[in-house]
């Protein structure tokens, strides 16, 4: 069977295209010059030489706040109409039989709770959450009306080799001493390891639907910071008094922006941010990796 995948040659892209290749004969579509399509479908239509039979949808903006008008539309750019380009062209070439999308559990707009499901309302506001969701809901009509079989993937937090985002950053920040945990770090997070993914593709291209994916061992901060550490051979770092970064918080407020922690990312630190698999586990028999056990840092 033939796989299209968009945004290969990114983080998720290189973790998981070797595993996809053991399954499918793959095509990549992107902005690298080892793509077989190398083209940018936030700004055009690609021009597809033939029909596949899957669709793996990851090319995506992601991992930045955006602090100007122009930022902000750079989401929609990318995750909306890149998704609507995407979709001409496959008008064009012949539709799959399955398209499965990488969103976020960002959609649902939460800074905290725990085994939030995929019956939360999606509330997120921000570009990234809302060119998402929007992405999300076109290619609800664009399938249903076309007969493609669609798989949404919400991941959570998504570890691997050298990873971006949040993680990476807590990564970077243990290396250079540049780290501050709270409390003990006795706050959950949900994380996914990036090569489930790869299992995850044959399941929904087969029934379809839309699911959170995350590990079922909700690791603590403490957890996560340990292991990078015995891997980095450095020593975990001092944890705070909960009453201390509460009072640096408040300080952080009055200063503004420039401040390395405020109240509001003292809650996102210190309150856990969990999400449920259990529809995926159930309905798709999947079963995820642990992360504890699998993560390698590099």
């Amino acid at each position: 069977m033939k796989l299209l995948f968009t945004g290969a040659s990114g983080f998720l892209g290189n973790n998981v295209r070797p595993l996809l290749e053991e399954v499918y004969e793959v095509v990549t579509v992107g902005l690298s010059e080892q793509d077989d399509y190398n083209i940018n479908i936030a700004k055009e239509v690609p021009q597809l030489r033939e029909q596949y039979d899957v669709v793996l949808h990851a090319a995506g903006k992601a991992h930045s706040v955006p602090k100007t008008e122009a930022e902000k539309k750079v989401f929609f750019d990318v995750n909306l109409q890149g998704t609507k380009n995407l979709c001409a062209a496959l008008e064009k070439a012949g539709v799959p039989k399955a398209f499965i999308f990488i969103s976020t559990v960002a959609v649902y707009g939460c800074d905290y709770g725990e085994n939030i499901t995929e019956e939360h309302p999606l509330e997120g506001v921000t570009p990234y959450a809302m060119s998402k969701r929007l992405a999300e809901e076109y290619l609800q009509k664009w399938c249903e009306e076309h007969h493609v079989k669609l798989g949404i993937i919400r991941p959570s937090l998504i570890a691997g080799p050298n990873p971006p985002g949040n993680l990476g950053a807590m990564i970077s920040g243990l290396r250079t001493g540049r780290y501050l945990s709270i409390g003990g770090g006795k706050a959950r997070k949900s994380v996914l390891m990036v090569q489930d993914i790869a299992q995850l593709v044959p399941l929904l291209a087969e029934k379809g639907g839309v699911y959170n994916v995350c590990d079922s061992n909700q690791p603590t901060f403490h957890e996560l910071e340990d292991l990078i550490c015995q891997q980095m051979g450095k020593r975990l770092p001092f944890s705070i008094p909960y009453w201390f970064a509460k009072s640096m918080a408040l300080v952080g407020d009055c200063l503004g922006k420039k401040a390395p922690i405020n109240s509001l990312k003292l809650k996102k630190i210190t309150q856990s941010l969990t999400f449920s698999n259990e529809k995926a586990i159930r309905e798709l028999g999947w079963k995820p990796m642990d992360v504890l056990e699998n993560f390698r840092i590099k």
